[in-house]
């Protein structure tokens, strides 16, 4: 596919950046049913399973084979400078809480970047076997077929997708925006995984997502692949949205700019 880097096997990024994610998912699955060890990283709420290292340490095992000059961000280990300009950025399981408590909604989401552009963004559903995939320039797909965001024109016809991040204030904050849209919008949901949120964006499922507190693993996948099927994907201010970048307004650009005249109106 297009004109990504070629791994040491002469495979193409696209290529293992598949085998990555569903070799993790094939891990993850075999343990969903199964007792899990849980840590909790920072508060009550920011938790991490041993099967959250296990898929990472699968991914990244492959991807510093393939590719060991890149650099490598990940959810759960410390950041491998690379010598290159590319990035591998990686969340092993995004929707750790669902997976913990047995909700089978979560996936595998994992990109890559050169400087602060996004080439690659892969978001890998195991339960439903889904992979959302697009890669710069070339649209983007579920399996194999084309995706688009909704074609829907305004919030009143909407369903919003939000998650609630880690942050008990930011979690505050972000109820205050989903009570401001209510009871003016289809329905809300609280979705439990902010890559996911962003692929169901990606192909219409949602009409509108909104996060206040996200990491960039959580987000790099999902910006590509809202944009590649044709969304407006920005901060909560309307700003360009960047890896590195906080909140998230993933919508159409009809909807986009209803949401946007209400909250600076």
């Amino acid at each position: 596919m297009g004109d990504l880097p070629l791994g040491r096997s002469g495979r193409g990024a696209y290529e293992v950046a598949v085998q990555a994610v569903r070799e993790a998912g094939d891990i993850i699955m075999a343990h969903f049913h199964g007792e899990k060890r849980i840590s909790y990283k920072e508060g009550r709420s920011n938790i991490v399973t041993d099967v959250d290292v296990l898929a990472e340490e699968k991914i990244s095992a492959l991807l510093q084979y393939e590719y060991p000059h890149f650099s490598i961000m990940t959810e759960e280990s410390a950041d491998i400078a690379g010598d290159s300009s590319y990035t591998w950025i990686i969340d092993p399981i995004d929707g750790t809480r669902n997976y913990a408590y047995g909700i089978p909604h979560f996936c595998v989401a994992l990109a890559l970047a050169r400087g602060e552009e996004l080439l690659l963004g892969i978001s890998y559903d195991p339960v439903r076997k889904e992979l959302f995939r697009a890669e710069k320039g070339q649209g983007a797909f579920l399996n194999d077929s084309p995706i688009a965001v909704s074609t829907r024109t305004s919030l009143g016809e909407s369903l919003v997708g939000f998650d609630m991040g880690y942050d008990a204030e930011i979690g505050q904050e972000i109820l205050g925006v989903a009570s401001a849209l209510w009871p003016g919008v289809v329905s809300v949901r609280v979705m439990g995984s902010a890559a996911l949120g962003l692929a169901y964006t990606a192909c219409g499922r949602l009409d509108l997502y909104i996060h206040l507190a996200l990491y960039p693993w959580d987000l790099a996948s999902g910006i590509l692949l809202v944009s590649e099927a044709g969304g407006v994907v920005t901060e909560l201010d309307g700003q360009p949205v960047g890896i590195q970048s906080k909140s998230v307004i993933a919508t159409n650009r009809k909807i986009h700019q209803d949401f946007m005249g209400r909250s600076r109106g």
